[in-house]
This record gives C-alpha cells, sequence and structure tokens, in this order.
C-alpha cells in the first residue's frame, strides 16, 4: 500500500472508497437467505463481548434472548425481563441500547393515538429491569420505534412520530438527551416521507424504524424504513448528516434517492438491486459491539445485520415475518441529490450495501440480493 500514501486529497479518498467496494464484493457470502427459526418481527441486536443479545416484544411484555451468535438467538430461550401490568396496550419494537455499561430497553406502548416511548434499565441484559418510565418527548405526541445513541459526545434520541394528534404520516424526528431516560429542548424533523419510492403504499406514509450508524468519514446516517410495514414494499432507505452538519436542521440531512435494500426494482435506488429470496425487508438492527455507533465498522468487509422479512412465495403478512441474519458494508463515492430545497443539492459520500445473508464466503456478490449489481 506505499502508493496510497503518496496519494492525497480527492485522489486518495477515490481509492479509498474503490478498495473498500473490492473488499465488499470480495467477502460477502452465499446468495441465499438466512432465515433464522423465529417467527417475529423488528430485530434488536447488540453485541457484548461475544455474546450476542436480542430483545423482542412477546407474551404481552419484552423478552430477551443471549446465544453465541445471531443465528443462534431463534433457538436460545426467551427470558421475560418486562409484563405490562399497568395494560398500557400494544407493545411495539423495543429497542436495546448499552449506555454507560447500562442496559436501557425502549419501547412503545398504547392503544390507537396513545402511543408513547417508555424505558426500562438494568444493570444486567436479562434481568433486574426497573419500572417503566415514559419518556417526556417534546410536544408529547404518538411515537414509535425509538432509540437513543450519542454521536460527538451528545446523547441523543430518534423516533417514528406525528406532527399533530393524527396519522397524516409517520415523520421521523430527533432531539437531545441530558440522560439516557430525558430528552432536553425541542424535537425536530429530519425526514417525512414525500419522496415518490417512499409513497407506493400508505394511508398514512411512513418513515419508521430510524437506527444510527457512524460511517468511515466520521458522518451519522440514519437508516429508516418506508411505505407501510403490511406490504412487501417495505424497505431500507438512508439519511446521511452532511459532514460537519447540525443534526436538528432537517436540509443537513440528505437521502438515498430510492430504496437500498428492499423487493422492487422500480424503488430501489440506481446501482442497487431487489432481493432474491425475501419480501419486503425492514425494521433492521445493526449488530454493533456494545451497540454502540462508536464502534461502527471501517471500509471493507461486510458486518452482521438483522433485519425481519417474508420468504419469497409466501402470502406477505406481518404472521410471516421472521428475523434474517444479513450482511452489510459501506459502500463509498456515493452521491443523494434532490431540488427545490435550501442548501447544496447534492453530497457525495458513503452509502450502504445490504445483503441477504452473512458474509462467509468469496466470490462477488450476484445481481438481484441487494448487491452492486454492476
Amino acid at each position: 500500500m506505499k502508493f496510497a500514501r503518496r496519494l492525497t486529497g480527492a485522489a486518495a479518498c477515490a481509492l479509498s472508497a474503490v478498495l473498500a467496494a473490492v473488499l465488499c464484493l470480495s467477502s460477502a457470502g452465499p446468495a441465499q437467505a438466512e432465515q433464522t427459526g423465529l417467527r417475529a418481527a423488528d430485530p434488536s441486536v447488540l453485541r457484548v463481548g461475544s455474546t450476542y443479545i436480542s430483545v423482542q416484544s412477546a407474551g404481552g411484555g419484552i423478552a430477551v434472548r443471549q446465544a453465541a451468535s445471531t443465528a443462534a438467538l431463534a433457538s436460545a430461550p426467551a427470558r421475560q425481563v418486562w409484563s405490562d401490568t399497568r395494560n398500557l396496550g400494544e407493545v411495539w419494537a423495543p429497542e436495546i441500547v448499552r449506555d454507560a455499561g447500562r442496559y436501557h430497553i425502549y419501547f412503545s406502548a398504547g392503544r390507537g393515538s396513545a402511543h408513547r416511548m417508555y424505558e426500562i434499565s438494568s444493570a444486567n441484559p436479562d434481568s433486574g429491569y426497573t419500572a417503566e418510565t415514559e419518556l417526556a418527548l417534546p410536544d408529547d405526541k404518538w411515537a414509535i420505534d425509538g432509540t437513543l445513541f450519542t454521536f460527538n459526545g451528545q446523547r441523543w434520541f430518534v423516533w417514528s412520530g406525528w406532527a399533530g394528534d393524527t396519522n397524516v404520516e409517520q415523520n421521523l424526528y430527533i432531539a437531545r438527551m441530558s440522560s439516557p431516560t430525558t430528552p432536553t429542548g425541542a424535537r425536530y424533523i429530519i425526514s417525512q416521507p414525500r419522496e415518490s419510492w417512499e409513497r407506493v403504499v400508505g394511508n398514512p406514509f411512513i418513515n419508521e424504524a430510524p437506527e444510527a450508524i457512524k460511517d468511515p468519514n466520521g458522518q451519522l446516517h440514519i437508516v429508516y424504513s418506508a411505505n407501510g410495514s403490511w406490504s412487501d414494499q417495505y424497505c431500507l432507505a438512508d439519511l446521511r448528516l452532511r459532514a460537519d452538519g447540525d443534526p436538528t436542521y432537517v436540509w443537513d440531512w440528505y437521502k438515498s434517492n430510492g430504496c437500498l435494500f428492499g423487493s422492487h426494482r422500480t424503488t430501489m435506488m440506481s446501482g442497487w438491486d431487489p432481493t432474491l429470496y425475501v419480501d419486503g425487508p425492514g425494521h433492521h438492527s445493526f449488530v454493533l459491539l456494545d451497540g454502540d455507533i462508536g464502534t461502527s465498522p471501517p471500509a471493507g468487509p461486510t458486518f452482521p445485520l438483522m433485519f425481519h422479512a417474508v420468504a419469497k412465495g409466501t402470502p406477505y403478512s406481518w404472521e410471516n415475518r421472521y428475523w434474517y441474519t444479513g450482511s452489510f458494508c459501506w459502500w463509498g463515492n456515493t452521491t443523494y441529490s434532490r431540488a427545490d430545497v435550501p442548501g447544496p443539492h447534492t453530497d457525495t459520500g458513503w452509502s450502504l450495501k445490504f445483503f441477504e445473508a452473512t458474509g462467509r464466503g468469496t466470490g462477488a456478490v450476484p445481481d438481484g440480493r441487494g448487491g452492486p449489481g454492476r
């Protein structure tokens, strides 16, 4: 790599992106989708040491599993860590986060327009959780799919919610946190489902399940699910915060020009291909060490991903969703464009490639499974 050291500026960045793409291609695994035995939705998984920890809504409450691999989570015993003794209502999409060595599980509970975000915490992943605390999110509106992360030394909370008291559309919001349970200041909108490819299925139109990750340049990304989860048009898309951008300023966020992981070619971003084996992949979990975006992977090899989807050839329904073990890698020199809004109309940087399988082999990624298709 001595020749790379002689390159500076844009040339070095371009070379880095090419090398990362080559590594991503060569490390990708078999094309067959890796369905787990867990018939469920909304996976949330992190790794602590050599142990993988997942959380899911089950039995009118929340259950935690621990295993030596993502694939083994489905056969691991589920331990109930919280029950809805207050009869809050439907319990949706718990997210497990580790902050300062303590486990926090965020979840939405309620009925109809009453859904709000709650938190429980413990020093251990599968026992000893506190009673639920409702998060006092700014404006006190319907809220689901919330998660905590730290970026540039500041805690943030990002979630899917309504602007008002009726479900016109689900937007993504962000707010600062002074502690894992204390929002501070206003909520700020960072995405609305206004692009044609995220309005294929609606009434309401959907942006939900946001997950934070940091790219090799240190820029923040929020990868989210678009289109209704009741449809095989469900897919993953990306928001990339411009370099040195303000997370609370909507026009500092640049949106991918299509789905990055989905099952319909008509909604995919140019250069990204639809899945071969599953329909409607979405509501994913980046399987990061300690769940910390500070441990986000470098450019090059693939890294673990979990998502829910329905096997192709199976009727698409909530009841037919399974957890899948997939993978992802960074894809450099990718331009997101926009029009008729403040600020520059294009932004070039890292994007992501998603794969239906884990990277356990060699050879180029076949067309059609979220890979390059080039």
